[in-house]
This record gives structure tokens, sequence and C-alpha cells, in this order.
């Protein structure tokens, strides 16, 4: 069978990885253009493109999917099958062009957490449980049929970043797995609408951005602690600080949640060896953070190296 990876980042690399180990006849390989990246701004390639390149894969780099020249190439390749792992939106004229069609693996256990980030929705919703999804591409964004699930659990400490390689790892043997059923015709498809009739709630993965990843300290401690870990190590979860009557972003990597000890307002707690932010609640002690203009630290560093008063904004 002939196939057509498409993916850009690192938790695609892992599936491409897979497919070669096991033999598959990958005959085109498609990834985002080099981008400027670093402080000289070079143009740098993804990191499925380096993958690719060290197993002498045939690459494409279209800067338009809609172009004419590219389709033709991509036709020209004959692929029965298609397969997408972290990529941006595809026209219909390269999603439908395969005769057995183009599947992808989402990092969720669709229909729940439909969207950009479902891994970090995931773990800042409090879910116990969550998992990957390989489905067959149609018009709406990760609404086509399922093809197949795997569940994954959630550590009570777990953060994105963790969760993240575990599921790209478990992405990888689903989307072999998947790729060994469609070769054999063996398979049947679930309707995600017929799923949804029987949720009560639907929960969605929308992209990140400023506003979501600002910490609201008047949440309960159990939320604080799922939000940070949610977001850590990137994007990051932020609360902003005044320093020397100076409002600087600090960055929050991890902490651990204390419930007995409690404040009316959110107020932040220093002691000789931990820095904490106290509500109704409870106390989230910081581990790990960042301060605007300086490195990543513990906290025993961040207080040794602190100079000046600090308060929370």
């Amino acid at each position: 069978m002939r196939i057509v990876f498409i993916g850009t980042p690192e938790f695609a690399v892992a599936s491409l990885e897979s497919l070669i180990n096991s033999n598959k006849n990958i005959v085109g390989v498609i990834t985002a253009p080099d981008k400027p990246a670093g402080r000289g701004k070079k143009l740098q390639g993804s990191a499925v493109k380096d993958c690719a390149l060290k197993n002498n894969l045939n690459l494409m780099q279209p800067t338009n999917l809609k172009d004419e020249r590219f389709l033709s190439e991509l036709k020209a390749l004959n692929a029965d099958l298609q397969i997408v792992v972290a990529f941006r939106m595809l026209p219909e004229s390269v999603w439908n062009m395969p005769k057995l069609g183009t599947f992808n693996l989402h990092g969720s256990l669709l229909p729940q957490y439909r969207g950009a980030a479902p891994i970090n929705w995931a773990i800042m919703n409090g879910e116990t449980e969550t998992g990957v999804t390989t489905f067959f591409l149609k018009h709406e964004i990760d609404t086509g049929s399922i093809i197949d699930q795997t569940k994954v659990s959630i550590g009570i400490n777990e953060n994105v970043g963790e969760l993240y390689h575990r599921l790209m790892n478990t992405g990888a043997d689903l989307v072999v797995s998947t790729v060994d059923k469609i070769e054999k015709d063996n398979y049947s498809l679930t309707n995600q609408e017929d799923i949804l009739k029987e949720i009560k709630e639907v929960k969605t993965a929308p992209k990140l951005n400023k506003d979501i990843c600002k910490i609201d300290w008047n949440n309960s401690i159990d939320q604080l602690h799922n939000h940070i870990r949610g977001l850590s190590p990137y994007p990051c979860a932020f609360t902003e600080v005044m320093v020397d009557d100076k409002k600087l972003k600090l960055k929050i990597y991890s902490g651990e949640k204390e419930l007995d000890t409690t404040s009316n307002n959110p107020k932040m707690v220093l002691e000789k060896k931990r820095i904490g932010i106290a509500n109704s609640t409870g106390t989230y002690w910081i581990k790990e953070l960042q301060l605007e203009g300086k490195k990543r630290m513990d906290t025993q560093s961040f207080l040794t190296g602190l100079k000046n008063e600090i308060t929370l904004t």
C-alpha cells in the first residue's frame, strides 16, 4: 500500500518512525516550509523534515496546498492512503485524493476535545483519562468517522509535557495498527454524531492564548493546580507581580497544593525556603518559576537571589 505521510512537529515524528520501522511503503512526506528560528533567524526545517531526510524519503514542502503544481506532484505519487499527524487544515483536493482516504491522529478521545489543544485542555479540566483517536478526514475539523482509539490515564500531578510524550508514542502505535487494519480491510467505523447523542457534556479544545494562560488566583486550589500543569512547560501559565514598583510577568511551571491554609483574598506567601499563593481554598506552593528577564529556576534559588520586595498584583 502506497502511503503519503503529512505532519510537522516532534509529535508526528514518532508516528512516521513507527511506520518506517514497520516497513510501510512511504512514497512521500509533506511538511511545513522552513521557518526562521533562533537569534540569528536562520531558516530551520521541521522535525518531520529532519526525519524524512534521514530516511531518504521523498519530501514535499508546499507553501500553498491548493497550488496546481503541488497537487500534480502529489497525484503522481499515486498514494492509496494519506496519514495526517499534527498539520494544518487540508483542502479537500488533498485529503480526498487517495482511493482509501486520509486519516488523522488526534490527541483525545473524540468527539471530546475537538480542537487545536486537546492535551492541554484535558489536564486543565482535571480529566483522569484521555487518549488518541484515528479518524477519516471530512470537511468539518475533527468530525470524521472514528477508526480506532486508545485510552490513556492521566496522573494527578502529570503536566502536559509528560502526557504529550506518552500520547505521542501511544499514538504512533495506533497509527501503525490503523494502517494494518486498513490494509486488511478489517475495521469498522463509528460515527461521532452517534456518540454525541449519549454525551451529557461536550468539551472542546480551542487554541491557547495569553488570556487563557493568565492565572486567576480566585479559582480553587484544584483548578489552579490543573491549570498550571496543563500549560507546563509550554506555553506556561503566568501571573503578574510587582518588583520595585515594576510590573513583571512570572511564569509558573510546577507546584503543589495545600488545602488547609487559607486567605480570604489571594495573596503571596513568602517563607525562607518557599513561596506560595494563598486563597480561600488553600495555598499553591510554587516549585519552579521564571521571572520576566530571568532564567527558569527552583523556588529556593529564586528566593536566594531575590533582593527586592515582590508582591502579587
